[in-house]
């Protein structure tokens, strides 16, 4: 058995605990979770693109200090890290618009 079955069964178990865990609501029940959900995101990603960043100058300054190789990979971890941080700003900008276009009419937005 491959690694994609083992996956995808995990993923599929995981799916039936999650919906036989809230109990079907109808779109109360949605409505719900998509505050939970963007209300998640606008409190966690903000942070963690913040940390993202300070890690990425700090690893850019040590890499700075070290010789070539290290100072060529720090250089590349660092702006994975910039990079990271950046999609996950756009992520929280971008996200509560699109919940509210696509959800909007559900008691005036889903992120308020």
């Amino acid at each position: 058995m491959g690694f994609k079955k083992i996956y995808a069964a995990m993923g599929l178990a995981a799916l039936l605990n999650f919906a036989m865990a809230s109990g079907i609501g109808g779109v109360t029940s949605l409505t719900s979770a998509l505050y939970q959900f963007c209300a998640g995101i606008k409190g966690i990603v903000p942070i963690a693109a913040m940390l993202m960043i300070f890690g990425a100058a700090v690893l850019y300054a040590i890499g700075q200090l070290m010789g070539a190789e290290t100072r060529a990979r720090a250089n590349v971890w660092a702006t994975a890290m910039f990079t990271g941080a950046i999609i996950g700003i756009l992520i929280v900008v971008i996200t509560p618009s699109m919940l509210n276009y696509i959800y909007g009419s559900v008691s005036g937005g889903v992120c308020g």
